[in-house]
Parts: structure tokens; C-alpha cells; sequence
């Protein structure tokens, strides 16, 4: 799952609302997981006192990982990220 060999696609919401540093973070961070990974990534942006944190789940086999970073516009979404075995695609939660 998740090879760098794999095209990767985002959405025009993700284009649109996840600024491009966070979607390169979000993209490392599926990269320097654990094997093995669930087809679905599921990231909770949100923020706390000006800060940016990024709460990162998957079910099979579960996984959990907290990021907190400095950011100037912090961002508050539900992003997917979806291997369906071809392209790896990430999306916001409301585009599922």
C-alpha cells in the first residue's frame, strides 16, 4: 500500500482548503508509517492556541500519531487518503 511508485491525486477541495506544506506533511506522513497500511488514511486537522495539529488513525491494523506544528493559518478539515491498489488519492471527508 501506498508505494511512491503510485500516481498520487488530490482533490480540488484538498486544493482548495489544505494549504501545499500541509499536503506534503500529510502525504510524508503515510510515507514514514509502519507497515503494513490500510488502504485509509484519515487525518483530523484542526487548531489549539494557534498551532496546528494533525491527528493521524487508520483501523487495519489500527494506527494513531499526533503532530503539532507551528502554522500561520492553521486549518480545520477531515482528510481522506485513499489507496484503491492503482493511484493513491487524498480528499476531504465531505467529498467521500
Amino acid at each position: 500500500m501506498f508505494e511512491k511508485s503510485k500516481d498520487r491525486y488530490l482533490t480540488r477541495g484538498v486544493d482548495a482548503e489544505i494549504p501545499l506544506y500541509l499536503q506534503m506533511f500529510l502525504w510524508d506522513a503515510v510515507d514514514n508509517m509502519p507497515e503494513p497500511k490500510d488502504y485509509l488514511q484519515v487525518f483530523r486537522l484542526s487548531e489549539k492556541n494557534g498551532l496546528q495539529i494533525v491527528h493521524h488513525t487508520s483501523e487495519q491494523p489500527q494506527f494513531e500519531m499526533t503532530y503539532i506544528a507551528e502554522a500561520k493559518n492553521p486549518v480545520t478539515a477531515k482528510v481522506y487518503i485513499i489507496d484503491d491498489g492503482e493511484h493513491c488519492t487524498m480528499l476531504l471527508a465531505e467529498e467521500y
